[in-house]
């Protein structure tokens, strides 16, 4: 691996041509989506209400592995992709690890993470079907970003719901969104009939994606011409980011290097979804067995603390059932909490591929995170973003068990992003006020006793 450089870049012919899908790999098919109302499975009728009909159909695929990239959005893609893997000789070097790490960094393109790669799909797939209107939600604020950018370059109107907790500690990020052309609204809002139920409910509350989430599909079902689109979690969404994954196995394929451990941060589960969808592949046909671990947050842990059933995908209890890890639709993690990954559930693929056994998960709290990010900086030069921070935070333990061992493997991790727009959550780190929450299992068990009970 001596020649190995230090970014490994592909060629603009070498761009994938298709996205890939994983559901057509797995032994056995994540449980479908229900209709609260039936029980039964919903149809693509019934989604098209909500969301484009291309999506839907992405959405159900369970049959075709590779799903054609439309030239138009493949040409968006060129303004930013490939992007680099890059071997993290100065993190070896300081950890004193015989591990080899690298990472897929995808914070080079103006929104600052991968969430432009579905981002610029969905939204194309929107005007292809005449769409005018567009609403979404948004956490720590770079799928708003993305989004905002992307209905700007296609010419769509847009509306954000911000989790009201990021909003006020990332203003930034709001302006940058509202630059870009669209209209924010920190949610929990008093605009919305379930905004202002939550606002009864939880006064005073900071919000969570599953709030934001409530009020945009809420905003769809009362406007003409209008769409939801969402950053994360459903399965089209990881089929966008599949890029990733195909771009980081493809520049590693060029030098014969097969990663040994596998991480990525999860919220919803895009960017880890995409990042494995390739490697998964391999590993469920018996090709390779990388470990591949899940990294979420402590004070928001829905898979090493969820549990794994039929839940909402929103705290207002408007969306589809989904079956997944998760701690109750009605969760709102902790308003100290500044590292992203909010949302109270998890993909059904990756919930269905945990529970298969074919990755594990792990938690931090905040301040290690954030310990890990500062550490990171200081030696790579690039400030990454909370999210991130948590891939690189279990990247760094991994790579100290290699120096406890003597092993050299090699372990790839995702960076989503850069946390240029972060600076309220590094200051408190810096000074000392940032603080963990962990919920406790009474705290738990409040958001359980909500799930829908499903025969």
């Amino acid at each position: 691996m001596s020649n190995v450089p230090y970014k490994i870049y592909l060629s603009e012919d070498e761009l994938p041509k298709a996205w890939f899908d994983i559901r057509p790999f797995m032994k056995e098919l994540p449980a479908p989506m229900l209709n609260p109302k039936t029980g039964k499975p919903c149809t693509r009728e019934e989604l098209s209400e909500i969301f484009c009909s291309d999506l839907v159909d992405q959405e159900l695929n369970t049959t075709e592995a590779y799903i054609a990239i439309p030239e138009e959005i493949r040409a968006f893609y060129r303004m930013f992709r490939p992007s680099p893997v890059v071997r993290a000789y100065c993190l070896e070097e300081m950890l004193g690890t015989p591990a080899h790490i690298y990472y897929k960094f995808e914070g080079s393109n103006t929104s600052g993470s991968h969430k432009l790669n579905s981002a610029a799909a969905q939204v194309y797939y929107a005007k292809k079907q005449g769409i005018k209107h567009l609403a979404t939600e948004t956490g720590a604020g770079q799928w708003g970003t993305a989004l905002a950018m992307a209905t700007a370059f296609f010419g769509l109107d847009l509306q954000v719901y911000m989790v009201k907790g990021s909003a006020e500690q990332k203003p930034h990020r709001k302006a940058v969104i509202e630059t870009y052309g669209a209209s924010v609204i920190p949610s929990p809002s008093d605009t919305t009939e379930v905004g202002r139920r939550i606002l009864e409910e939880h006064p005073g509350t900071s919000g969570s994606l599953g709030c934001a989430i409530s009020e945009a599909v809420e905003y769809v079902m009362t406007h003409e011409n209008s769409r939801y689109v969402l950053g994360s979690v459903l399965n089209h969404v990881l089929l966008h980011q599949s890029v990733i994954g195909l771009e980081a196995k493809a520049a590693l394929d060029k030098y014969g290097i097969s990663p040994d451990i596998i991480i990525g941060c999860a919220g919803g589960g895009s960017n880890l979804g995409g990042l494995i969808a390739p490697f998964m592949a391999d590993k469920i046909a018996g090709k390779t067995n990388p470990e591949v671990i899940a990294v979420e947050p402590a004070s928001c842990p829905s898979l090493t603390r969820g549990k794994y059933a039929y839940d909402f995908g929103d705290t207002g209890k408007m969306t589809p059932l989904m079956k997944m890890y998760t701690l109750g639709s009605g969760f709102i993690p902790a308003s100290n909490h500044a590292g992203g990954l909010r949302y109270h559930g998890m993909n059904s693929i990756l919930s269905k591929l945990y529970h298969d056994g074919y990755m594990t998960a792990r938690s931090y709290e905040q301040t290690k995170v954030f310990e890990a990010a500062v550490q990171f900086a200081r030696c790579e030069g690039t400030l990454p973003a909370p999210e991130s921070s948590h891939a690189i935070r279990a990247a760094i333990d991994e790579a100290l068990k290699c120096k406890e061992t003597g092993e050299q493997k090699t372990i790839l991790f995702g960076l989503t992003g850069t946390g240029y727009f972060d600076m309220p959550a590094y200051t408190q780190f810096n000074n000392g006020t940032m603080s963990d929450y962990i919920p406790t299992d009474a705290e738990l068990e409040h958001g359980f006793a909500s799930l829908p009970k499903i025969d």
